[in-house]
């Protein structure tokens, strides 16, 4: 059947308008992860009636609103257990906003497979701890086997990824400048990490970039890499196309339009197969950043592709890593 052309309108102008509205309740769970958070409040964040938020939310994005929260309290939990190597796992389930350690090891557990201890035991290079990711609800709930091993350097796990020596030349030259801001335009990529929908997200962006007259080469992209594919769904990462656009250019959804913040930031060069990119970040973190005097400001990393990876056979891209001074560093 075909639709007439004023009902196809009214569909896509309700579809992009829902978009809209749940995003502004994924930002609310960003801002209140540690806290208790309500269906009601949700629901108003968004503009929705509390008595449907549930359902709609759960149309849109493919999971109910709980296993959305749990997921994201899981994955910032892993940061946290990774990235801050001082805090004890009881004092990161009291940042999580779980009422005691107990309950958070029994979630983690639960979620993972794996426990909190063995996450943070990453020389555990057992085969039965592969088998461990393939138990936890991240696994028999989206299709992911957790394996805590993807988490660490390759130097830890004795495993070969890169050439060490070349790596070591890569991490020497990792460089920290001060970048200015960058008012940008963007698309999300409905499917997140995954290659069709990232080329899908680029020739759209790259279209309403062209159909305005708008500049597009390959300085003025940047990607919003927002999750880690070690950790979440790769379908359920956050991945923004951005192209830079003066302040003053109209944009309207699905395009949106944010601001690349100034400051200082990790640059590090990267040439290689695509399928090496989660363990360059890896080795990104664990070698240089911790080695640096620097801890990662709250931002996600950005790539800034330099090649077309569909005609070449690899992914030549500059990693901006926003950082800020250590706390107590000298």
């Amino acid at each position: 059947m075909v639709l007439p052309m004023s009902t196809a309108r009214n569909r896509a102008s309700t579809s992009v308008e829902y978009t809209r509205r749940i995003r502004k309740a994924l930002e609310f769970v960003d801002q209140h992860i540690d806290e208790v958070i309500r269906l009601e409040d949700l629901a108003k964040a968004s503009h929705f009636s509390a008595y449907h938020f549930h359902r709609i939310f759960h149309a849109m994005m493919g999971e109910t609103v709980n296993d959305y929260v749990q997921r994201k309290r899981m994955e910032k939990a892993v940061y946290r257990l990774l990235g801050r190597p001082a805090l004890s796992i009881t004092e990161v389930a009291e940042l999580g906003g779980f009422s005691s350690s107990a309950n958070f090891a029994r979630a983690f557990k639960q979620y993972f497979g794996v426990s909190a201890s063995e996450l943070r035991n990453g020389k555990d290079s057992d085969p039965a701890s592969i088998e461990k990711g393939k138990i936890g609800k991240i696994y028999r709930k989206y299709g992911k086997a957790f394996n805590l091993r993807d988490l660490y350097s390759q130097f830890v796990t004795d495993t070969t990824v890169f050439e060490p020596e070349k790596l070591k030349e890569i991490l020497m030259n990792v460089k920290v400048e001060n970048v200015s801001e960058k008012p940008v335009v963007y698309l999300s990529s409905a499917r997140g990490y995954e290659l069709d929908s990232v080329y899908a997200t680029w020739e759209k962006i790259i279209h309403w970039a062209d159909s305005r007259g708008i500049e597009n080469d390959w300085p003025t992209r940047f990607a919003l890499c927002h999750d880690n594919p070690a950790i979440t769904p790769e379908d359920k990462c956050r991945y923004d196309a951005c192209i830079l656009a003066d302040a003053g250019i109209e944009t309207a959804a699905p395009y949106h339009r944010t601001v690349i913040p100034g400051g200082k930031y990790a640059v590090a060069y990267f040439k290689d197969d695509a399928s090496k990119i989660n363990q360059f970040m890896t080795e990104l973190c664990s070698q240089w950043l911790c080695n640096s005097g620097y801890e990662p400001d709250d931002f996600p990393p950005i790539f800034n592709y330099l090649n077309d990876s569909r005609v070449d056979d690899f992914v030549e891209m500059n990693v901006y890593l926003k950082v800020k001074e250590l706390s107590g560093a000298v």
